[in-house]
């Protein structure tokens, strides 16, 4: 009671309030919004893909399944229940997450080692999914959101010794190489790329010393110098990448196509649906290289409407991860706004030939479920990080207001405040 009576003494002779201040904080972060430029980009984007997806792949479709709608029917379902799930997600707290860390990684590391010993469905050379019914399930794309996970796990929890060496640097370095060398013998390099660069972007996120960062790169550039010499088909995959039109028919024969693909759409496109490279020329029309069926139908200003899109999205995830209420959150942000954004800008750099091909799909647009659960999926924890960086921002605001707040000249209700702290205190000694 002693305690009560002085609370609400001190509460009338403070200005401030801080009680009333702290209850207007609680109720700011309740009712704080998630940020809906996310939203409105994601939606669009997952719209859009379905559009794409059907005007990629129906002529495909139908010569092979007998239904020009196959891959537009699936598509769709993947998109209503992805963009479901991310509305789901981004209602759980994101710091619920962090107990589940180690099982999520744990379980992503088991369908990695059942791709490599038999369970993958192999598909255009390589292993990479598992078949479970009609649904397949690429474990590459789990890894890359299970790894943010636990990076922005072990990171925030260690950032006291993110510096050292041992605890800083070390065991983060050690799984990532264990997941890169998980992907690398499905074959999928450019997954395991991915990982790389993620990894380095959190650990330098994160403050870990620069030394350790560049001397890993270092100590990685002859290795990837020898998985590229010691393969083949890399090699060829190099060489088209370099000179594809004297590989026309060989090895550069998707990046030559692609290129055609852009180059026929002009400024303005030859109009959706109108696109003659997905009439059995370009290979993957409705996957890897969607992006040059959008270049050769919606021409150049389609393509840089994609790229605003991604850039936008990118813009506000990291503006999530800065104005981030701790930690953790602003590791998840930052990973999964790298995750998206560094995935769709090497789709589109493959498609228009600036970089070696990549077996990475484009975020929301191309087909795949997979693909589109884990990105819905880690958008919905992105919406959820923004919604605790606004009511944070509330938050501060709220405690500036309050301090710049100054009484009123009636003191009726000071007064008021004050007796009953008074009244309070004397039964209070009354009863002791």
């Amino acid at each position: 009671m002693n305690a009560l009576a002085k609370r609400l003494t001190k509460s009338a002779a403070d200005p401030t309030n801080d009680f009333v201040s702290k209850r207007t904080a609680d109720s700011k972060t309740t009712n704080a919004s998630i940020d809906s430029m996310i939203v409105m980009v994601v939606l669009g984007l997952v719209v859009f893909g379905v559009v794409m997806v059907f005007s990629a792949s129906a002529v495909y479709a139908d010569q092979r399944f007998g239904s020009g709608t196959h891959y537009l029917v699936r598509q769709a379902i993947f998109a209503t229940a992805g963009l479901l799930w991310m509305v789901a997600i981004a209602r759980v707290d994101y710091r619920r997450y962090r107990p589940f860390t180690y099982p999520i990684l744990v379980g992503t590391l088991v369908l990695l080692i059942g791709v490599i010993f038999g369970l993958g469905h192999r598909a255009g050379g390589a292993a990479r999914w598992i078949q479970v019914g009609p649904i397949n399930i690429q474990p590459a794309e789990i890894a890359k959101l299970a790894l943010i996970l636990w990076l922005a796990h072990s990171l925030s929890k260690k950032r006291d010794k993110i510096r050292s060496f041992s605890v800083g640097f070390l065991p983060h370095a050690l799984m990532a190489g264990f997941l890169m060398l998980l992907c690398l013998k499905q074959p999928d390099f450019g997954s395991a790329v991915m990982i790389a660069f993620l990894t380095f972007v959190l650990l330098f996120t994160a403050g870990a010393k620069l030394g350790y960062l560049l001397g890993a790169g270092l100590v990685a550039t002859p290795i990837v110098y020898a998985l590229i010499a010691l393969s083949p088909y890399r090699m060829r995959r190099i060489s088209a990448f370099l000179q594809p039109f004297e590989h026309r028919y060989g090895a550069g024969y998707q990046i030559a196509e692609s290129l055609m693909s852009f180059g026929s759409g002009g400024v303005a496109g030859s109009g959706l649906g109108d696109s003659r490279q997905k009439l059995f020329f370009l290979p993957e029309a409705h996957t890897d290289f969607i992006s040059a069926i959008i270049g050769e139908e919606l021409g150049f200003v389609g393509v840089l409407a994609v790229l605003f899109a991604f850039a936008l999205l990118v813009v506000r995830g990291l503006r999530a991860a800065f104005r981030s209420a701790d930690d953790y959150g602003a590791y998840l942000a930052t990973g999964i706004t790298m995750f998206v954004g560094l995935q769709a800008f090497t789709n589109l750099a493959v498609a228009m030939g600036m970089v070696p091909t990549k077996g990475l799909v484009l975020p929301f647009v191309s087909y795949g479920g997979s693909s589109l659960m884990v990105n819905c999926t880690a958008m919905g924890i992105l919406l959820n990080v923004s919604r605790g960086a606004r009511a944070s921002t509330q938050l501060e605001s709220t405690a500036t207001r309050d301090q710049n707040w100054k009484p009123s000249p009636n003191p009726t209700a000071r007064n008021r405040a004050r007796a009953t702290g008074r009244r309070l205190a004397g039964h209070s000694r009354g009863t002791t």
